[in-house]
């Protein structure tokens, strides 16, 4: 491991540490808030600034993109991710501290399993963790606007089967691996700065999904499925469309190996059970 990709998993561990952390604070601001809604975005955004913890967590989650931004600028994008993913332990650590209650035997085996995958990634690492190349503009553009059609078809979805805050946790995850993309575009400089525009879009309306997500469910639930999409969704895309190298023989299989251990771990700790419906004011409902 050189010196440049040991630099970008420092990076990368203290972007998601502080985004992780956010994601807590956002989430108990969100949560006391009256109703936000997508429809309203000028009332919401005014509700959730005039709110100290609520800007608190967006303070954090600023200062983590820029430990992202640098990260990716210095290694790969399925590299950075892969620790991002990871970092759902730190979340459930956070809201087990927060709410006052000891994770579940469940939950504590997810967390060990996210442990056991970084520990795998760090020893793939030794082998081909180069930042890959930068990929072909159209497709890229056409995976940003799948990404963005599966989240408008999970939305639905989740309307017509009573499931709004999993259906949102999973589009603010989708929308949000949009940002993340483009920012590691964006980093490559010359006419891939124009990519600025996903960065900014894929961000607000993966934070706002987000929101409203935490007014209907768990942190866990809701950012725990939002981290596995914003995530997963860019370390395919890094070996996909950016050719980012995987190694091959016993490193190639740790690497994937590490993959499917944060992916599971995030899945497991996500799967806690969302607030009831019914729990929730009505004008909550219907304002989404």
């Amino acid at each position: 491991m050189n010196v440049t990709t040991a630099v970008a998993i420092v990076l990368a561990i203290a972007w998601t540490t502080l985004t992780n952390i956010a994601y807590q604070r956002q989430h108990d601001a969100a949560a006391a808030l009256p109703s936000l809604s997508m429809r309203r975005p000028i009332e919401s955004l005014r509700r959730l600034i005039g709110d100290r913890t609520w800007i608190l967590g967006f303070a954090l989650e600023t200062g983590g993109f820029a430990f992202y931004a640098s990260a990716v600028g210095l290694g790969s994008l399925a590299l950075v991710q892969t620790i991002g993913a990871g970092g759902i332990g730190v979340l459930a650590w956070v809201s087990a501290r927060v709410s006052g209650r000891r994770l579940s035997r469940r939950h504590l085996i997810a967390v060990n399993i996210s442990v056991l995958g970084l520990l795998a990634l760090g020893i793939s690492l030794t082998h081909a963790a180069g930042p890959g190349g930068k990929g072909r503009t159209g497709a890229i553009l056409a995976w940003m606007a799948a990404c963005a059609l599966v989240a408008v078809i999970v939305l639905a979805i989740g309307r017509v089967r009573g499931a709004v805050a999993v259906s949102e946790g999973i589009a603010g995850g989708l929308f949000s691996s949009i940002g993340d993309l483009s920012t590691k575009l964006a980093t490559q400089g010359g006419v891939r700065l124009a990519f600025v525009v996903t960065v900014a879009v894929g961000y607000v309306v993966g934070t706002g999904l987000l929101q409203l997500g935490y007014q209907r469910g768990e942190t866990l639930t809701v950012a725990g499925i939002g981290t596995l999409f914003t995530n997963a969704v860019p370390i395919v895309a890094g070996t996909v469309l950016l050719a980012e190298p995987v190694p091959g023989g016993v490193f190639g299989v740790l690497r994937v190996g590490a993959f499917c251990a944060v992916v599971a771990g995030a899945i497991m700790l996500a799967s806690s059970e969302p607030a009831p419906e019914s729990e929730n004011p009505p004008a909550a409902a219907e304002a989404a």
